[in-house]
């Protein structure tokens, strides 16, 4: 599920999204992951959300290699992670994250 803007203020505003445990990779591109997931994963720990769902699909790869090269150097925030997710969650396409309280 793509984040959803929880309101629009004036155009020279930021927009604010809602924050959930599902990030959903299919608009990015793996360049985009390095800045990306730490940011998403401090936020969400900032909220209590310690189980993320990143859903990068099964496509060509690159996306889940994307995320799981990196995800061992984000130690700090990332407690353990798995893939392939249960097949509800996503399966191959999914990989879940537990993220450090």
């Amino acid at each position: 599920m793509a984040p959803e803007p929880e309101s629009a203020g004036p155009p020279d505003e930021p927009i604010r999204v809602l924050v959930s445990g599902d990030l959903d990779l299919h608009t990015y591109r793996p360049r985009d992951l390095p800045d990306l997931l730490p940011a998403w994963f401090e936020e969400c720990r900032a909220r209590g959300i310690l189980t993320v769902r990143v859903i990068h699909g099964k496509g060509s790869g690159s996306l889940r290699m994307g995320v799981h090269a990196l995800l061992p150097r984000l130690a700090g925030h990332v407690a353990s992670w798995t893939h392939p997710a249960a097949g509800a969650a996503g399966g191959w396409g999914a990989t879940l994250v537990r993220l450090n309280p």
